[in-house]
């Protein structure tokens, strides 16, 4: 008769979370490590819908290209820009079947495009919306979608390593709303969804906080070591961390030219 193994130490997740790859976007190594529930709109779906319908579309802080590269027909034309140096290779390559050109811009603008170069312009979790630069680049009917971290974020994952003071922030629906219409574009679309997130160990826990760097800035495991001692403890007692991220999805449009 065996025994079962213990489960990893402490010190081993640790190890773990630190060794793992973490360019790109893609998000395969959490299988079986850690949930996340999906909004209800579909965005990869969404994409590929308007994609396949568009002349020429940039998709902007691509990433990896991971969730550009689902799409089942791609324009004519096809950018895409990533500001992480390490992600532009990943991207490049991934795209490369489908023609894209993958450049290096800041998420904040400026985009090394042309006015009206582009009847389609997409975004998914960009760390920045440069919405001036969007609406600049978008052709007159062209559409601006993305789908967007909203406030209060994974809070819960904020606090465990920051602190139970911390209070929502982050960027709220209404604030994109009247930024987009500053841009010059008509929202035509706005939803909102609260998702549930769960970890199953403390080495998921350590590549997401390394991935997604906004949750907790200059995040390391030697400076947040108490706090994920704290977390790791909680899993084994209850069986898994629970936090739960919010995403909104905004669809909008830069009017005809009427002249």
């Amino acid at each position: 008769m065996t025994t079962a193994a213990p489960p990893p130490s402490f010190e081993a997740l640790l190890a773990e979370g630190e060794s793992v790859d973490v360019s790109g976007w893609d998000f395969s190594w959490f299988t079986g490590r850690a949930t996340e529930e999906r909004p209800p709109w579909a965005y990869a779906r969404l994409l590929s819908e308007r994609m396949a319908r568009a002349h020429a579309a940039l998709d902007l802080q691509t990433g990896g290209g991971e969730v550009l590269a689902t799409i089942a027909s791609p324009p004519p034309v096809l950018r895409a820009t990533e500001s992480w140096a390490p992600n532009l290779p990943i991207a490049r390559r991934v795209l490369a079947p489908l023609g894209a050109d993958v450049l290096e811009a800041p998420d904040g603008g400026p985009l090394p495009f042309a006015d009206a170069s582009f009847d389609l312009v997409t975004a998914r979790l960009p760390v920045v919306t440069p919405w001036p630069e969007i609406g600049r680049v978008l052709a007159p009917g062209g559409t601006f979608l993305a789908q967007e971290v909203g406030p209060g974020s994974n809070i819960e994952m904020s606090r465990a390593m920051l602190g139970e003071h911390l209070q929502p922030n982050g960027r709220f629906p209404a604030d994109a709303v009247a930024a987009a219409e500053a841009a010059g574009l008509v929202v035509v679309d706005l939803r909102e969804a609260s998702l549930t997130m769960e970890f199953f160990d403390v080495a998921a826990v350590v590549v997401f906080l390394r991935k997604v760097i906004w949750t907790v800035p200059d995040f390391s495991v030697g400076r947040f070591r108490p706090q994920l001692r704290a977390v790791h403890d909680r899993i084994r007692a209850t069986g898994s961390f629970v936090c739960h991220p919010t995403r909104f999805l905004i669809e909008a449009r830069k009017p005809e030219r009427t002249d």
